[in-house]
């Protein structure tokens, strides 16, 4: 929802978007201090502050619609939100979600910014050694490894590992001898 409001913003100084992206930028206030807290403490909080903020932009949203022309691209990043409400703001219920997708998304990023080169995967086996691949770097990452160092050191033990202990090599089970990635 945000990034429409921003690409509103960037390309036509839209004073409405502007003000969309203050209101949820206060979101993200009340998001920043509770990152990484219990999810009871996270809900306790998103309930207290980040709900009446959530239910004040929906009125806005709903006001400035009516003062809008129903083909402009405003009104349209409006709907969009309202339209997608309930899944906006299941974050204020659930203190284990996450107020964005911004994880997952960058998470994926290696993926969309490849996606030309994965056409030339050569067959579907290829395809999938390409996901196997990416799922060991994604994995790698997610055990707190540096992906390359990882990678470097199964291809130096793999010639060499019995076949019945493969499951010694994967990044959970590796990382004690491994590098650590810097953050």
């Amino acid at each position: 929802m945000r990034r429409h409001f921003y690409d509103l913003e960037q390309a036509h100084s839209s004073s409405v978007a502007r003000e969309a992206l203050q209101r949820i930028g206060a979101l993200y206030g009340v998001e920043e201090p509770i990152r990484g807290r219990a999810p009871d403490e996270r809900r306790a909080v998103r309930q207290e502050q980040a709900k009446p903020l959530v239910d004040s932009l929906r009125e806005w949203f709903e006001a400035t619609l009516t003062k809008l022309s129903r083909k402009s691209e405003t009104t349209a990043a409006i709907r969009y939100a309202l339209s997608r409400w309930a899944a906006l703001t299941r974050f204020l219920d659930d203190g284990r979600i996450e107020m964005d997708n911004n994880a997952a998304e960058r998470s994926l990023r290696g993926v969309a910014l490849g996606r030309k080169n994965y056409l030339f995967a050569g067959s579907d086996a290829g395809g999938e050694r390409a996901a196997a691949i990416y799922s060991l770097i994604g994995s790698a990452k997610l055990n707190g490894l540096d992906p390359e160092a990882y990678l470097r050191e199964v291809l130096i033990r793999v010639a060499d590992h019995p076949i019945s202990r493969i499951e010694r090599l994967l990044p959970w089970n590796i990382n004690s001898c491994m590098p650590e990635v810097s953050t």
